[in-house]
């Protein structure tokens, strides 16, 4: 196995969130990737930001944030927003065309995350403990018995990465799952570009949360919810509904999470930082920030103060996945 590897996460702002330094991780279902393939509209919405740094190579065109848009790979086609998007897209269909990707690295040694410790001195071995936290929480849950099964695998991916379902994506992309391979995708380097410029911070429990977000589009797909979406845009759209209810399940995984053995400490400051993180990629505030005003015929996520509040809602229903219907909610705004 060798040593932990040496400590990453240092540029982490605010870090609070600890991890139990005696909890023996599963390294599994979390896995480095990388390969090349044909990438195109993905799953994000492109949009230009004047003046942004960029990752990737894409310049000042980022995809924002895959792991709270439907992508390609839920059967959703994604919006594309101002100028430099690319590719086709066959709604449905879990594929992509369009661009080609070139070679994507490896990001790390998995098997020498071996303990929480190593997690609270490692990024990579923090999404390690963070799948095991969730893994036993879903499992856990009585509304999923008979149902429940672990996610495939979290691929920590750099530059690009070849899907086992949803064809090949590039970090530019962000965060994403696919149902097809029932499989979680991350590129770090997603934090430290798009939540800087649209005025987000990077912790610790701010990936978690991001993370659960992504987990929580993998119990939709157990349960058959993903199956629901008829309408892809608007601020009553299944959509947004989706997204809200992924929101939601988030919130259920942070209330329990420090009673699981895996999570030591979850402070005041990281559910702040969580329900900035969840403001920021509000589709109000991302239009707002990007193009100047904000025209809710295009929301595709929900607004700032939806998302906030459906991950509230999970948090006061930790034990009750109906506490998370967005399908059934007459009113978004008020769970």
């Amino acid at each position: 196995m060798g040593g932990a590897p040496a400590p990453t996460h240092h540029h982490l702002q605010g870090d609070k969130m600890r991890f139990n330094p005696k909890a023996r991780l599963d390294t599994s279902r979390t896995s480095g990737g990388g390969g090349g393939g044909g990438f195109g509209g993905g799953g994000g919405a492109r949009i230009p930001i004047p003046g942004g740094k960029a990752s990737g190579g894409i310049g000042t065109v980022i995809v924002l944030l895959v792991f709270f848009l439907i992508t390609q790979c839920t059967g959703v086609g994604p919006q594309v927003l101002g100028d430099g998007g690319s590719g086709s897209s066959s709604v449905g269909t879990g594929t992509f065309g369009g661009l080609q990707a070139g070679e994507g690295g490896d990001t790390g040694d998995f098997g020498s995350c071996q303990t929480g410790e190593d997690a609270n001195n490692d990024e990579n071995c923090a999404f390690v403990a963070m799948e095991n936290s969730m893994t036993g929480y879903w499992d856990s849950q009585s509304d999923l018995s008979g149902r429940f099964q672990p996610e495939q695998a979290v691929v920590i991916f750099s530059d690009q990465v070849q899907t086992g379902g949803c064809g090949s994506a590039s970090s530019s992309v962000g965060p994403f799952y696919c149902p097809a391979d029932q499989t979680i995708y991350l590129d770090p380097t997603f934090f430290d570009s798009i939540f800087e410029q649209l005025g987000g911070q990077d912790t610790t429990f701010v990936r978690a949360y991001v993370l659960a977000h992504e987990y929580g589009h993998h119990i939709q797909n157990l349960l058959g919810t993903m199956g629901q979406v008829r309408t892809q845009q608007g601020p009553d759209s299944d959509a947004v509904r989706l997204e809200l209810q992924a929101d939601c399940y988030a919130g259920m995984w942070t209330a329990a999470a420090e009673n699981d053995g895996f999570v030591e400490d979850i402070t005041d400051q990281d559910i702040t930082e969580g329900i900035g993180a969840a403001k920021t990629v509000g589709d109000d505030h991302i239009q707002s920030r990007t193009t100047g005003r904000v025209d809710t015929s295009q929301y595709t996520h929900g607004s700032s103060e939806q998302r906030i509040a459906w991950f509230k809602k999970g948090m006061t229903t930790p034990d009750s996945i109906a506490g998370c219907d967005t399908f059934r909610a007459r009113d978004l705004d008020n769970p």
